[in-house]
């Protein structure tokens, strides 16, 4: 993920347990906006559906609902949450093998609110340049992750560093 004209630096984080791959999700909720791509990388175990999870509990939370269940997509592809201000899509592309696949999943429909994607690589050539990456990775120790966030396009205006960082 080069950085470009359209890309701000990437933030690092290093998050120390699920609270606080949690605590990032519903910071990023709380900027969310219709139209958002939220792309999600990482291998297998790198905490992207339990960041999925947290943000859409979030959304479910700005609205005084309880949140309800997030099972993941793995096998559905795609779960759809509708709130009041967006409709959440959480897309996990691990058994999309083409584009054709993901039309037929309503991919380009689903941009109108706020896509989460886990396995965005399988997607690539569909994904929009204004969007959010979010690459999850394994920590050194059991529970901890490391977090790479690089806004692109209008994220860079809507969410710094310091965002991302506070408690």
């Amino acid at each position: 993920m080069a950085t470009t004209a359209a890309t701000a630096p990437p933030v690092r984080l290093t998050l120390e347990g699920l609270a606080a791959t949690e605590a990032l999700a519903r910071r990023i909720a709380a900027c969310a906006r219709p139209g958002d791509v939220i792309a999600l990388w990482g291998p297998l175990g790198a905490g992207k559906t339990a960041f999925a999870r947290a943000f859409i509990a979030a959304c479910a939370e700005a609205e005084g609902a309880k949140p309800e269940e997030v099972p993941s997509p793995t096998f559905t592809l795609v779960q759809t949450y509708p709130f009041a201000r967006f409709t959440v899509h959480h897309f996990d592309l691990y058994r999309v093998s083409n584009a054709v696949e993901l039309n037929e999943l309503g991919f380009e429909d689903a941009l109108g609110g706020v896509s989460l994607i886990e396995w965005p690589e399988r997607g690539a050539a569909l994904l929009p340049a204004d969007r959010l990456d979010i690459a999850l990775a394994p920590g050194n120790a059991p529970e901890t992750r490391m977090a790479e966030i690089t806004p692109h396009g209008s994220w860079r205006l809507r969410i710094r560093a310091d965002d991302l960082t506070r408690n």
